[in-house]
């Protein structure tokens, strides 16, 4: 194999971005015609006066005047304004549309009152119709007009992100924010998704960007890239028919034989490829949502069913379906519960055999230091007295620890729990990568989808919070 040149993810993040962008401006030069916003532009929107002539743009494009083609030119200049600005200019911009262009209170009383006035169940029906029109601001009237443009899709969910970005500084701007997630929520059901297998002969533009958007094991080079879409890998994402090559959410599957239990030695670029039909498991080892303007639109839970399904049908050879998962949230977890002054973290045998290995006398306060930097792991006599700690104290985390909602703490458990996989097994030292080791001190779990129980896993999960665990790991958080 020719090794082609390291690509590291942030300067293909920052071209994809700049490409788009351009491409965006240029697409969106010929519909705007004749440009009368380029004064903004320049001015960055710095002025009461400027903010003003904003205001009345946006009334101009809710008039509708002229026709399509009309409304389309607006709609495409308004865009090219915002798409021209700087995070300042672009906070100004949302922070007029959030500050009118709201549902006409007038219209709305009057509307809630034709319901209640209406009896006969046509006449109600009617009046039920006028009342949601009522209810839509014209400010989703205005950002829908952009959906008529050439990727005006991806450009009102990169607004959405956005939106989310400035909402700490600005928190005005959730009413802009809610109604983008309302118009998104709606364009991006799952019965309009089409799920795609990314392969090496997948456009160049479109495996640039899985490299860009991996978020769980960096893609560190064109090599790397090709090990991971091999013969024995699998990557399968979910599309929007306005965003084809925008993927949403993809999953990189690995088929081996029995279930994983190391990422490193997973992602082996020297490791013999082996034949698909000669697998017997499946391991997700990778799930990476891509777009931040989508965050809290769930798409997931139906990727891992609709891969499931392709995997059973295309290799029929496939008996478990694993996946190979990071615990991001343990460290922390452990430090805050250290600190909290939780009793029996430490048993009395392990207590005795880390004095041993430390040369002092150990005391449970002592575990976070322990861990802060990689020292421990050259300590095999250290090692080996931690792991029964941290391995018990890891599986207490995942059965046991839970967020305000009284959901599983760590996201990468809620979100395979809430699916109907089990927790199947903690690994050892299954990241050495120093993220690895800084989230769960080199641990990782697998989630174990078993095709026969994940309906029953996820009606239980959902209506009273119970997660599924093997023996093993009930056993050793002491169940």
């Amino acid at each position: 194999m020719v090794a082609l040149p390291t690509l590291p993810n942030i300067s293909i993040s920052g071209t994809l971005l700049e490409r788009g962008l351009r491409s965006l401006v240029g697409a969106w030069r010929g519909i705007a015609g004749g440009d009368d916003t380029a004064q903004l532009a320049r001015d960055g929107l710095s002025d009461a006066k400027d903010t003003e002539r904003l205001r009345g743009l946006f009334a101009d494009c809710l008039e509708a005047r002229g026709g399509e083609v009309s409304a389309r030119a607006r709609a495409a200049s308004l865009g090219r304004l915002y798409l021209g600005l700087d995070d300042a200019g672009k906070r100004s911009f949302l922070q007029v549309l959030a500050s009118g262009f709201a549902a006409d209170e007038g219209t709305l009383d009057k509307a809630i009152a034709e319901v209640q006035r209406a009896a006969e169940p046509l006449t109600r029906h009617k009046a039920q119709r006028s009342l949601r029109l009522a209810l839509t601001p014209p400010r989703q009237r205005l950002l829908t007009q952009f959906t008529a443009l050439p990727q005006g899709v991806k450009f009102l969910v990169d607004m959405r992100a956005d939106a989310l970005r400035f909402r700490k500084e600005a928190p005005e701007l959730a009413i802009v924010e809610a109604d983008l997630e309302d118009l998104l929520v709606g364009w991006f059901d799952i019965g309009f998704l089409e799920l795609q297998r990314i392969s090496w002969n997948s456009p160049a533009a479109l495996l640039e960007k899985l490299i860009a958007y991996e978020a769980v094991h960096a893609i560190e080079s064109w090599d790397d890239l090709r090990n991971r879409l091999d013969a024995d890998r699998r990557c399968y994402a979910f599309f929007h028919p306005r965003m084809p090559l925008e993927p949403l959410i993809f999953v990189e599957v690995a088929l081996v034989k029995g279930i994983a239990g190391n990422v490193q030695t997973l992602l082996d670029q020297a490791t013999p490829v082996l034949d698909p039909k000669d697998a017997d498991t499946a391991i997700f080892y990778s799930i990476s949502n891509t777009q931040v303007g989508l965050r809290g639109i769930s798409f997931g839970n139906f990727l891992i069913k609709r891969v499931v399904d392709d995997l059973s049908r295309d290799l029929p050879n496939l008996k478990q379906f694993s996946t190979l998962s990071p615990i991001p949230g343990f460290r922390a977890w452990l430090e805050e519960t250290v600190a909290a002054g939780t009793p029996d973290l430490v048993e009395s045998k392990a207590r005795e055999e880390l004095t041993h290995a430390l040369g002092q006398r150990f005391s449970k306060g002592m575990l976070p230091g322990l861990l802060k930097d990689h020292a421990w792991t050259e300590n095999a006599a250290l090692a080996e007295a931690l792991k029964p700690v941290l391995l018990r104290l890891c599986a207490r985390y995942l059965l046991t620890a839970t967020d305000k909602a009284g959901k599983p703490r760590d996201p990468v458990a809620r979100f395979h729990l809430s699916n109907g996989s089990a927790v199947h097994r903690l690994n050892w030292m299954g990241d050495r990568s120093r993220n690895g080791m800084k989230q769960s001190a080199g641990l990782m779990v697998n989630y174990l989808y078993r095709l026969d129980d994940i309906d029953q896993n996820h009606e239980r999960f959902v209506r009273d919070g119970t997660i599924a665990a093997s023996g093993e790991v009930k056993r050793l958080a002491d169940f």
